[in-house]
């Protein structure tokens, strides 16, 4: 790490916040400045298309430790936060998003914890959820919970992506090649170790939410097929269950025939083609999910193109220079 590196890095990962961010910069700004060490705050743009990326160069003028990290295209939520990731030069990251639902104030305790528990992980763990629609709060729960039972008992419950991270953690991180990963899964999944500084989670500041109910599906997807392969497992005990339950409802098929309670082969089949059936487009479900991350991996397509990163393009590049694509 050069020695200018700062001491705090804080990724925040940006898409279309343009209502937000103002108000974003005046709560993080005194956080960060109060601090009384040397920190960058790295403004990756996940390919915006809003006033977020004017909004970000005009804040640079007067505030000389903001970096805009800006992306050719959106990624993703979890590839913006590995570029920032990937980019951040301190000695302790903290990743952060911009929607002020996770209270920048707490950076401070998270900085204090770290150092006075020698952990390699602070968490910040959302005590109080009551800002959240009830689906929201049951979903969170029943994820979890799925998480801890294919193993990911580490990961804490109530901690999103927000957390602050060693130097040795972040590298780790990058080191990594699966594609896809889920941050919030794969570093309790390091093991280093960890702590939590509790907060209560508020209502967004401005702006719409950026995970809508197919991002959520999706973002689960990813973490319960890249975390574990539990769920082949569990397709190969659906088969045998879905198998026994076939013969048990032929047997009562059969019974209701001899009884005359029937059209004559009207039951049996029903009950055997749509049992089987709707294991096998199960199983064949989960199969092409792992088929289909196996598939991404051989490709090797970048996860993400910088276009642009204000700490080392402060100066007119070549135009086959612009982008750097990135595997994550």
């Amino acid at each position: 790490m050069p020695a200018s590196a700062p001491v705090l890095s804080v990724v925040v990962p940006m898409l279309d916040e343009a209502d937000v961010l103002p108000l974003f910069i005046e709560r993080l700004r005194p956080v960060l400045d109060g601090l009384g060490e040397a920190y960058e705050l790295v403004a990756v743009d996940d390919g915006s298309r809003d006033a977020t990326p004017v909004l970000l160069q005009a804040a640079r003028r007067t505030w000389p430790e903001l970096r805009v990290l800006r992306l050719r295209a959106n990624a993703g939520h979890q590839a913006a936060i590995s570029a920032g990731l990937a980019a951040a030069r301190g000695a302790w990251v903290v990743t952060l998003d911009a929607d002020l639902q996770d209270p920048p104030e707490i950076i401070p305790d998270m900085l204090r914890a770290a150092r006075a528990e020698e952990a390699d992980v602070v968490y910040g763990v959302r005590t109080d959820r009551s800002s959240d629609s009830a689906f929201k709060r049951r979903s969170a729960r029943a994820f979890y919970g799925l998480m801890r039972a294919m193993g990911a008992k580490d990961a804490p419950d109530n901690a999103g992506d927000y957390r602050l991270m060693s130097r040795a953690t972040v590298d780790a991180v990058n080191a990594l090649p699966e594609d896809h990963r889920v941050l919030r899964l794969v570093v309790p999944a390091l093991g280093f170790p960890s702590t939590t500084v509790g907060y209560v989670r508020e209502q967004r500041a401005a702006g719409a939410s950026k995970y809508p109910l197919a991002r959520m599906v999706r973002l689960s997807v990813d973490a319960v097929t890249g975390f574990s392969s539990a769920p082949l497992r569990l397709a190969t005990w659906f088969g045998l269950g879905g198998f026994v339950l076939a013969v048990v409802l032929l047997g009562y098929a059969l019974v209701a025939k001899i009884v005359g309670h029937t059209v004559a082969g009207w039951t049996s089949t029903v009950v055997i083609v749509a049992a089987f059936g709707a294991i096998q487009l199960l199983c064949l479900g989960v199969l092409g999910e792992y088929v289909g991350r196996i598939y991404a991996t051989l490709q090797r397509r970048p996860t993400y193109y910088v276009a642009h990163d204000s700490l080392r393009d402060s100066s007119p590049a070549p135009a086959d220079a612009e982008e750097r694509p990135h595997r994550t």
